[in-house]
């Protein structure tokens, strides 16, 4: 059983999928393979996580038709730009070995070089226009953002994906996404601790939250499965990240319970607005200087 989100062209997508950031690309497949065997149908993936080909294997590997599995990928900076984004278009796809993708997102925000930012969008519209592409999006756009965005171009973003967790819930984004019927799609949906080495030295782990710890036990569930069912009943889609087999499947098994009005609010009282990865405001160069292989 999934919970379907039907984004804003009319597009249903499965709520919960299974983000394979930093995910050893020599473990990728088989994460993909239990995944999709366990009844996941949303797989997340990104050009910059250089595990592309590896999630078409386990696609292919776990025997699901084509059409069953919402298919999410990313452009990363380095390919910003007109004809530089439709050539990722045509990498991603040969890597995940598929014609066509079910989301195609824009990595990051190009801060200071915007111009090819709305270059790279328009690029998404043309894919979309043309079929090859059932959906396009953004990541880690805030309002700001997301304004100089629809000013410059003509299909609003069917998502926008984020840092999003119990301790860093970015209420004025949610709101911004709403406002202009963008889903938010939440990454690090559990908080995560290990993303980012040199981000938010002084965080905490959000799995160790005492509220959370006894919300999770008045259900028989895990703190993790708590997060991703607030995720669920908060209307936004959520992709945490294993190779675990044992960790995919209790991500998956958040569909037969319900958190209380009361335990929703304590959740979101939890928020300290502190970032676990980087802030999408600040400039830096080197995202342009990784180089996304051709093959």
């Amino acid at each position: 059983m999934t919970d379907d989100l039907v984004l804003n062209n009319g597009v249903t997508m499965p709520a919960l999928g299974l983000g394979v950031f930093q995910s050893p690309p020599e473990e990728t497949a088989a994460a993909v393979e239990t995944a999709l065997n366990l009844g996941y149908r949303h797989i997340d993936t990104a050009a910059a996580y250089g595990n592309e080909r590896e999630v078409g294997e386990g696609l292919r590997r776990a025997g699901v038709a084509r059409d069953e599995v919402f298919l999410e990928t990313k452009v990363w900076v380095s390919d910003f730009g007109y004809d530089e984004t439709l050539h990722a278009f045509d990498k991603a796809t040969g890597k995940l070995g598929v014609d066509r993708l079910d989301l195609l997102i824009l990595h990051q925000p190009a801060t200071d070089r915007f111009d090819r930012t709305i270059a790279a969008y328009q690029a998404l519209e043309k894919l979309l226009a043309d079929g090859k592409v059932r959906a396009i999006g953004v990541s880690n756009f805030m309002r700001h953002h997301l304004d100089d965005l629809l000013a410059a171009t003509t299909v609003v973003p069917a998502v926008n994906q984020i840092e999003l967790h119990p301790y860093f819930t970015q209420p004025d984004v949610q709101k911004a996404d709403a406002e202009h019927g963008i889903l938010t799609q939440a990454w690090s949906p559990i908080g995560g601790i290990t993303f980012y080495p040199g981000w938010g030295e002084e965080r905490k782990n959000v799995l160790q939250d005492q509220v959370i710890a006894e919300i999770a036990k008045s259900h028989d569930k895990t703190p993790a499965q708590v997060m991703l069912r607030w995720h669920l009943q908060e209307g936004r889609s959520a992709i945490p990240k294993s190779t675990n087999p044992g960790r995919i499947a209790e991500n998956f098994a958040v569909f037969d319970f319900d958190l209380t009005t009361e335990q929703l609010s304590a959740i979101n009282a939890l928020d300290r607005g502190i970032r676990n990865g980087p802030d999408p405001d600040v400039p830096r160069t080197e995202m342009f200087d990784r180089v996304i292989p051709e093959a």
